[in-house]
């Protein structure tokens, strides 16, 4: 009797990537292995030599790895294709596509081609590596790595973003190392398996392809062509083609090897013009614009040289120039020129910018915005030159200059139009008219690279996961869900994400909602438990939730000011340009809450570049015209995070103090933003940055630093941080105490003079110099007890009613060590001190209530203090003499007398 042939191994889920796989492609088995954890993976095969001993002496040994021939067919329900979608890559798993029942899963990095597999789950991103792709997913699911998986999974990475230095990289790729490493990867290993030292075959080959390099203009793209010969497979021919990229500054490369009976031709390209992706799918086989390669059988090298060329003549972009591309000849205005000038000329022309040129040798300086001049003429400055208003360091280019260049600009520049200069002068200009309209007729010719909206989307779901309290960050995925059950869009924004980027604390929610954010709210309030505090004017309203959080929600909005320094005026918009009316650009930030989104961050103005920079940047000409208070802001910012403010930005907050515009703000709006500054990180710093913008001398005359209020306010800081390391309450209201610093060496009148413009109420006004009248006077009877060498009770009763504020500059202002060092032992020990009598022991002497308990307890209370009545028993008989005698405090020579 014949047996049955035996039936292969069950596999209910089979996972494998393309034939001739590389390191990316075995790593992302094994990534996919931690999502599909019963998967039988079936590994396709190698020509890589590195790539085929480091899986025999290492992955077989640590992960179920099969064949195709090792498993049952009929078994399998599940087929997971990572590293590829295209049919014929996988045809070692062929019989399986063809199979009615079985699930089709694609992982993938690749573009798509005509040939892609349909999937019923397809997880495809422009990223740097599949493994990239898979371990963000195990990430998310909150799966961990062993070691060994790790390393595996890395490989993979660094294999295909040449250790992130290709262009291909994204900060994806990062994310994905930077945990890798967490969880144990082995750098060493790494290094280890990526280190090619090239052998003497290959070094024989490099010199050949060296040899034969030639480089040939095609429709104005340069691309090289190389060749070589050999009788059998050399491994790694894709490394030597990348180093002959590095060796020869190469853009565009395509390198040829007949080995056996094969044509191996490997591509490479950085510049948009040549997909050479698209190119080798031609040949049969494929890759990325930027990264392909194909494998041409029974060809001679001749006529795979043919069948390229052919391909490139028709397929490579020609080369669009700035000469041709731009509008010429150019409006141009000049720096010295007025606003109403330069608006009666965009006016005239219909144009949106202009190119500034200076007033003496006409070279380009910047760039002037029609509707930065049309809201500055309405806002009364039309007799303002227009250097004032420009955006000043504009990028030009030369007529030779590519296209790729220009998209860059405006693009990613966001330049509303790039002059074309030819010695020195303005030939013409191109638009972002002019550009949309080439990349209309000719999309393929947008880079990858190119596009901040795409830049500045990342995931910042990581971010909040590991930084905030758990009980927030479900509160926030709950106002993702409520907002997409109302058909809106909900964003947390502002400083709450810049601090998530830069790694401080802030749990403030401001929620933006394109949608009726009142009603949101009151819907949040509902679903949470709390309530609503609405203001319908600005579409704003606050969430008070029984827990104690607050929830602030806006409706996505635009705001404009009616003339400079006025309140805004409201109208309905998107995040956009919700985002577009905020001071900075690093608060010009907002993150997706909607369930499918959640976590990706939105940049419309380059923050993410900002933040790294260090830089405080307005998000328009005319922010500091239309409000003045965020230039004290920008001051804040700029010293609490050590940030500089940008040039172009600091020119026009000097623009905007020397046109006079902080006059127009109102005391309270003004005295607000001084108040948060004292109240902040560094006061000081920003002080003196407020006198060297001239902005204290703005905001009243008599602000303005001197050489003693800075020594005043100096020592000032040195008190409040030496106090606020006591650890000890009462708190101080420092802005008191840096206010006081400021009015140093005024009088009265001057002192009523600032608190006027700045708003101060009747009463404030009243008690701040009050303040400064019991410090004055204070000082005069501390400096004469120190010079008499008084005792602890007379300091006691010299400071403990004036306010802590007080007592504080009271120290920082009195330059005399002794002096200082008193008021420090009556902060730290005397006002601490208790007596241990109260009124009730006096009563139960038999003395009766009334003005005679308050002589006693002082008296005691000074006793105390300078050591006489340490103890209850010498209090309590202290008191009763007193009581019984009708004595005072006669008794005691110096002591502090009775009042």
């Amino acid at each position: 009797m014949i047996p049955k042939p035996a039936k292969g191994l069950s596999a209910p889920t089979v996972v494998t990537a393309h034939i001739n796989a590389d390191f990316d492609a075995l790593a992302a088995m094994i990534a996919a292995s931690k999502l599909y954890p019963d998967a039988t993976l079936i590994f396709p095969g190698s020509q890589e030599k590195n790539l085929r001993n480091f899986f025999i002496q290492s992955a077989t040994y640590l992960f179920n790895f099969k064949t195709f021939k090792d498993i049952d067919p009929d078994s399998v329900r599940t087929l997971v294709l990572v590293d590829t979608r295209q049919r014929s890559r996988v045809s070692h798993v062929a019989p399986l596509l063809e199979r009615p029942g079985v699930e089709v899963h694609l992982y993938d990095h690749h573009p798509d081609t005509e040939e892609d597999v349909p999937g019923q789950v397809s997880v495809v991103r422009p990223w740097g590596s599949t493994t990239t792709i898979l371990t963000h997913l195990i990430r998310e699911r909150g799966l961990s790595l062993t070691p060994d998986e790790a390393t595996f999974l890395a490989l993979g990475i660094y294999e295909d973003t040449g250790s992130f230095t290709f262009t291909s990289t994204v900060e994806e790729d990062f994310q994905a190392g930077a945990w890798l490493k967490s969880q144990g990867m082995d750098m060493a290993t790494l290094s280890e398996l990526l280190t090619r030292e090239l052998s003497a075959e290959q070094i024989t080959i490099m010199s050949a392809l060296i040899e034969s390099a030639a480089t040939y203009d095609i429709n104005g793209v340069e691309v090289v062509v190389a060749q070589t010969a050999m009788d059998n497979y050399v491994g790694d021919f894709a490394l030597l083609a990348h180093k002959l990229m590095d060796m020869q500054n190469i853009r565009v490369l395509f390198a040829l090897a007949l080995m056996k009976d094969r044509v191996h031709l490997v591509a490479r390209s950085r510049t948009a013009d040549v997909d050479v992706g698209r190119i080798c799918a031609s040949l049969g086989g494929g890759g990325h614009a930027y990264a392909a390669s194909a494998s041409l059988k029974d060809k001679t090298l001749t006529q795979a040289r043919e069948d390229l060329f052919g391909l490139l003549y028709s397929q490579v972009n020609p080369q669009i120039l700035a000469a041709s591309l731009m509008s010429a000849p150019a409006k141009t205005v000049r720096e010295d020129q007025t606003l109403a000038q330069a608006d009666e000329v965009m006016t005239h022309f219909g144009l949106k910018a202009v190119p500034v040129l200076d007033a003496g040798d006409g070279q380009c300086v910047g760039i002037l915005e029609h509707d930065i001049v049309d809201k500055a003429v309405k806002h009364g400055l039309g007799g303002s030159q227009a250097g004032e208003y420009m955006v000043h360091g504009a990028l030009c280019v030369a007529p030779a200059t590519e296209l790729y260049r220009i998209t860059e600009i405006i693009l990613n520049q966001r330049q509303r139009l790039v002059p074309v200069v030819e010695n020195g002068k303005v030939a013409g200009v191109v638009t972002r008219t002019d550009l949309i309209n080439v990349l209309v007729r000719e999309p393929a010719r947008i880079p990858e690279t190119v596009g901040a909206g795409r830049r500045g989307e990342r995931s910042m779901a990581g971010h909040l996961r590991d930084r905030l309290p758990k009980g927030l960050l479900a509160l926030l995925k709950r106002a993702g869900s409520l907002a997409k059950s109302m058909g809106y869009e909900a964003y947390v924004v502002g400083g709450f994400v810049r601090d998530l980027i830069l790694g401080r604390p802030n749990l403030d929610l401001d929620l933006v909602v394109e949608g009726d954010g009142i009603l949101f709210a009151e819907a949040m309030a509902r679903e949470l438990g709390g309530r609503v505090k609405s203001h319908h004017k600005f579409q704003t309203a606050a969430v008070l939730l029984h827990d104690g959080n607050r929830v602030d929600v806006a409706t996505a909005r635009l705001e404009y000011y009616e003339y400079p320094a006025a309140l805004p005026t409201v109208e309905l918009s998107s995040i956009k340009m919700d985002l577009y009316r905020r001071d900075f650009t690093i608060n010009a930030l907002a993150i997706h809450l909607s369930p499918e989104r959640f976590g990706r961050l939105v940049d419309f103005f380059d923050a993410q570049r900002d933040l790294k920079d260090r830089m405080i940047r307005v998000l328009h000409s005319l922010s500091f015209v239309e409000d003045p208070t965020r230039i004290l802001r920008a001051i804040r910012f700029e010293q609490r995070f050590h940030f500089k403010i940008g040039a172009q930005t600091e020119r026009l907050i000097r623009n905007a103090i020397a046109n006079q515009f902080v006059h127009k703000l109102s005391g309270p709006r003004v005295f607000h933003e001084m108040r948060h500054i004292m109240e902040d990180d560094r006061p000081l710093a920003s002080i003196r940055r407020m006198d060297e913008l001239k902005l204290l001398a703005a905001i009243h005359p008599d602000l303005a630093l001197d050489p003693r209020k800075d020594e005043v306010l100096a020592e000032a800081e040195r008190v409040i941080t030496w106090y606020a390391l006591l650890y000890v309450e009462p708190k101080p209201e420092v802005w008191r105490i840096y206010f006081l610093g400021l009015c140093a060496g005024m009088e009265d009148d001057q002192v009523q003079g600032v608190a006027r413009r700045l708003g101060f109420s009747k009463h404030l006004e009243e008690s701040f110099l009050a303040l400064r009248h019991s410090i004055r006077n204070t000082a005069q009877q501390i400096f004469e007890w120190d010079y008499r060498r008084g005792l602890h009770s007379e300091l006691y009763f010299l400071l403990k009613d004036l306010p802590l504020e007080g007592v504080l500059y009271l120290m920082a202002r009195n330059p005399k060590e002794t002096v200082q060092r008193s008021i420090s032992l009556f902060l730290t020990t005397l006002r601490t001190l208790r007596v241990e009598l109260a009124g009730a022991d006096l009563k139960a002497m038999g003395l009766p209530p009334g003005p005679r308990y308050a002589q006693i307890l002082r008296a005691v209370t000074a006793a105390m203090l300078d050591g006489k009545a340490t103890c209850r028993a010498e209090q309590m008989a202290l008191a009763k003499r007193m009581a019984e005698k009708d004595m005072g405090l006669e008794w005691m020579p110096g002591a502090a007398p009775t009042p």
